[in-house]
């Protein structure tokens, strides 16, 4: 009986050690690497003045073309850029670049992370045509890309193009769908760290017809809002018009109908119910909507998913420009730089109630709260240098229009690149020996 109580003990902790081992071999930890991807912005071609508004001097960027991957930081908010495309590490606050021809025309776009598919419902093809179509490969390796044109004709020939690591290149819209009026671009890359940018420019002659950046939408959908559109009243005349170009990309004919959102309220613009359009065809409507609102939206339901955009015809500083008003993904909690803009956001959905936290240039934050039905619009301060979305409802979208000395631009409130996950290998000397 004496030895029995320490056999007991030593057997009940030989199990308790068994038991542990056991369970350590049988229970991983796993480690995540959270960041988010560098954005890329568009170079600056020639005769074009470019310009990037970023929440930080400490931001680090890097110039595409240079073979290094060191960065530096921008130093300013708002830096210029005179030719080469910038690849910036703006951890989740994403840049607008601004680009303009001075005494012509203006707009802006968002700088963004590599995407897999782009849909740039804009532009045209004919003899007015000085547009340009930008597509960047800012990997390390060289990418292969796919470029789909859809025009009034149909879909166009296939392109593919290589394009070199840390390059770019400019194609001219002309070149995608000789004399063709009406154009609509997919840019989808097969390998490769890819992002597109298209500038729509017009001329006649040696006179200027405007110009604009045309951002992209990254899918079509079968329920399209495009949140933000200038319209321009004069007295004693009617409104400028505004063009809506819609596209159907898949087989199968869609029909479409188009509800316009303004502070007058929310109406189908006659012939606009249930319309038919043609698989692979490019269709326009002329929207005259009689209304006082100097800003409007436009939500497009379909049977068949469809890409669509509205170009809207505007004065900036006594000179007729154009705008392309682009298609907004839901708004998420997201943060914008917008130095040196103040851009009026635009906000559409059903009810709408959005939380903002604005950032001046002192560093000081204020809180902003817009609320509303159908369309609300809110000005950015002067002397903001980014806002953030902190809290949003539910379907609601969002768009900002900027107005400059050179013209009227447009971008979609959206964010440039999303946090991503990565798991992290675990070092396990069992793997060394088994």
């Amino acid at each position: 009986m004496t030895f029995n109580r320490p056999l007991k003990f030593l057997a009940a902790l030989l199990t308790v050690v068994g038991i542990s081992s056991i369970l350590s071999v049988a229970v991983t930890t796993k480690n995540f690497s959270e960041s988010y991807p560098a954005v890329v912005c568009p170079p600056t071609i020639n005769g074009l003045g470019s310009q990037i508004s970023l929440s930080s001097k400490k931001t680090p960027f890097q110039r595409l073309q240079n073979r290094t991957t060191k960065t530096t930081p921008v130093k300013v908010l708002r830096l210029p850029v005179n030719k080469d495309s910038l690849v910036i590490s703006s951890e989740g606050a994403t840049p607008v670049v601004w680009q303009s021809r001075t005494g012509s025309w203006a707009g802006g776009a968002l700088c963004t992370g590599p995407a897999s598919s782009q849909w740039f419902v804009g532009g045209a093809a004919d003899v007015t045509t000085r547009g340009r179509l930008l597509i960047i490969n800012s990997g390390l390796s060289d990418a292969v890309v796919d470029v789909e044109s859809y025009t009034e004709n149909g879909k166009q020939p296939l392109r593919t193009l290589n394009v070199v690591s840390k390059n770019y290149l400019v194609i001219p819209l002309d070149s995608l769908a000789p004399g063709d009026r009406t154009l609509t671009v997919h840019v989808a890359p097969r390998s490769g760290r890819i992002n597109a940018f298209m500038i729509d420019e017009q001329g006649k002659g040696l006179k200027t017809l405007g110009g604009d950046l045309v951002n992209p939408a990254v899918t079509a959908s079968k329920s399209v809002v495009i949140p933000a559109i200038p319209n321009q009243n004069a007295k004693n005349s009617p409104a400028l018009p505004h063009t809506l170009r819609v596209l159907s990309p898949g087989d199968v004919d869609a029909n479409v109908t188009v509800e316009v959102l303004s502070a007058d309220g929310v109406f189908v613009p006659v012939g606009l119910t249930s319309r038919s359009i043609s698989a692979g065809i490019v269709t326009e409507f002329e929207l005259d909507p009689n209304i006082t609102s100097n800003v409007l939206a436009v939500r497009i339901t379909a049977s068949e998913p469809v890409v669509a955009s509205v170009k809207s015809t505007v004065v900036a500083t006594g000179r007729k420009d154009f705008v392309w008003s682009s298609a907004a993904p839901e708004l998420a909690p997201l943060t914008i730089a917008v130095t040196g803009l103040t851009p009026l956001i635009s906000f559409a959905g059903e009810q709408i109630s959005v939380s903002l936290d604005v950032t001046l240039i002192s560093g000081k934050v204020i809180r902003q709260n817009v609320k509303g039905t159908d369309i609300a619009n809110w000005r950015v301060p002067a002397n903001a240098r980014s806002f953030t979305v902190i809290k949003v409802g539910q379907a609601t979208f969002a768009g900002a229009l900027v107005s400059s000395a050179n013209g009227y631009g447009y971008f979609p409130i959206a964010a440039g690149s999303v946090l991503t996950k990565i798991e992290v290998p675990d070092s396990n000397i069992r793997v060394l020996n088994p």
